[in-house]
């Protein structure tokens, strides 16, 4: 049977920009950036791009392009033993689409809040009270009973995936990303547009950008700059190589890989300017300064800035307009998440797209109604922080390593280069087989002694050893029976 392909350029594009667009761009980045150094942070993030991100890309997109199949398939064809690595990085897409599925969830409910304000005066209480319902107890394995409220709003986002995964590359994924990602831009310049002018914004953004030169020096924020790299771009985890996979035979991968990098990392940097906007002008409004109104993550998004959006001129329509935003953004990276798994599993089994997706899609609501409880938040955190900062980043390294170092890298450079209007050298070669890998190295290390030295978020060691290092156990314990059975399969 013939392999779906990507109808155009720009679909391809606008859909791996798609996924590499998220919720992080928008709640992650300005914070990093502002805690970084501010403008200073900007020299480690562009190098950082030009020697882990686009590099990591155009291999992605190599590789997918070559081999045209999901990441088992792709890994097991560049070495049999390896085939493990792929089944690895489907379950870390499976398990992050499992949750993050849900923070889309409370972003379509907060459109509908965001219309009256329901949040009222104390959108930190709203959130983790009345609309989570979270306890008193700090225990991510006291799950609660389940919000029911929250059923709505996620059999939704569960529809857009479905929906897109089920009619396929073409006429689900690249369709619906044609609409999504031009409305995304739109809806984030329009908020620009009014936010900028208000008292107190144009403050707000200084304070983002305003350069910190003396942190150049510091370790850390080299760090943090390759970490929100391999972050935002979706590399390490199937995604990228399956996309890829659905390429013309005829496509230019090297400018199609810079293209999405720096379109991801230009985004980034204009919803730093939409944020510290608002947090700037939420400042001068209250009478305080930006560092007590500044966060990160989903305070940020569902707490810091409701607040903001109560003292913004016509909230009710710059409000839902902000939290449509989160919405798009994070539905194009879901459907792409999915369809990783899909791709993967429709590749081993032999099943249909139709019924892949439709199996992935019911169980994955299943698991994640996990995540609508009222220890939710706190499940969703653990498992989040164990997947991102140790399971992800362990997989980019090893693939680096395997594709560096065991396979001959100078073939995938040829072939990117021969269907390209540019050509990378040397300095690829260099970027992949050593830069990307030692700061992989660094990062990956320290987030492992820091895991040990301190319990993540306060929670207990019986639930840090087994929500945390046990989930990332059994995924390696299933993927390398499934890597084993396949070599039985293969031997009889």
């Amino acid at each position: 049977m013939q392999r779906e392909q990507w109808g155009t350029r720009a679909g391809f594009v606008l859909a791996a920009v798609g996924s590499a667009v998220g919720l992080g761009n928008i709640w992650r980045f300005p914070y990093v950036a502002y805690e970084n150094g501010g403008g200073a942070f900007f020299i480690p993030y562009l190098f950082a791009l030009l020697t882990a991100g686009i590099p990591f890309m155009i291999l992605e997109f190599t590789l997918g392009h070559k081999y045209r199949t999901g990441a088992p398939g792709i890994l097991k064809a560049l070495n049999a033993r390896f085939e493990w690595l792929g089944w690895f990085q489907v379950m870390i897409s499976a398990i992050i689409a499992f949750y993050y599925v849900v923070v889309i969830a409370w972003a379509i409910s907060y459109v509908y809040f965001a219309v009256g304000q329901s949040w009222g005066d104390d959108s930190n209480a709203f959130f983790f009270g009345e609309f989570l319902g979270l306890t008193g107890d700090n225990a991510p394995s006291s799950l609660g009973g389940l919000q029911w409220h929250l059923l709505p709003p996620l059999c939704l986002a569960w529809a857009a995936t479905y929906y897109a995964t089920y009619r396929g590359v073409r006429g689900g994924i690249e369709k619906i990303n044609k609409v999504l990602m031009p409305l995304l831009f739109l809806l984030v310049l329009v908020l620009i547009g009014r936010i900028v002018f208000l008292p107190g914004a144009v403050d707000g953004i200084n304070w983002m950008f305003a350069p910190d030169f003396s942190k150049i020096w510091d370790l850390k924020v080299w760090s943090a700059a390759y970490g929100q790299i391999f972050f935002t771009l979706s590399v390490g985890f199937a995604i990228m190589l399956s996309y890829a996979s659905y390429l013309p035979e005829k496509s230019d991968i090297n400018n199609n890989a810079s293209i999405t990098a720096l379109m991801d990392c230009g985004f980034s940097m204009v919803a730093g300017i939409l944020i510290f906007g608002a947090l700037g002008y939420m400042a001068m409004a209250q009478d305080k300064a930006l560092t007590e109104v500044v966060s990160s993550g989903v305070g940020l998004a569902f707490v810091t800035l409701p607040a903001a959006i109560n003292l913004l001129p016509a909230p009710g329509i710059m409000g839902p307009l902000f939290f449509l935003a989160l919405v798009f953004a994070g539905i194009s990276s879901h459907i792409s998440i999915a369809e990783a798994v899909t791709a993967g599993l429709m590749a081993k089994l032999g099943w249909s797209r139709a019924r892949t997706s439709t199996v992935f899609c019911g169980v994955g609501f299943v698991v994640s109604l996990l995540f609508i409880t009222q220890g939710g938040l706190l499940l969703l955190d653990l498992v989040d922080y164990f997947i991102n900062n140790i399971a992800l980043l362990g997989s980019c390294l090893l693939e680096l390593l395997l594709v560096g170092w065991l396979c001959r890298l100078e073939d995938f450079r040829d072939h990117a280069n021969r269907l390209s209007d540019f050509a990378v050298g040397a300095w690829w070669l260099i970027c992949i087989k050593y830069v990307s890998i030692a700061m992989l190295v660094v990062i990956l290390f320290g987030n492992i002694l820091g895991a040990f030295r301190e319990n993540y978020g306060g929670y207990s060691n019986s639930e840090i050893l087994f929500m945390g290092w046990g989930m990332i156990a059994v995924m390696l314990v299933v993927a390398i029976t499934i890597n084993t059975t396949s070599k039985k399969e293969a031997s009889v």
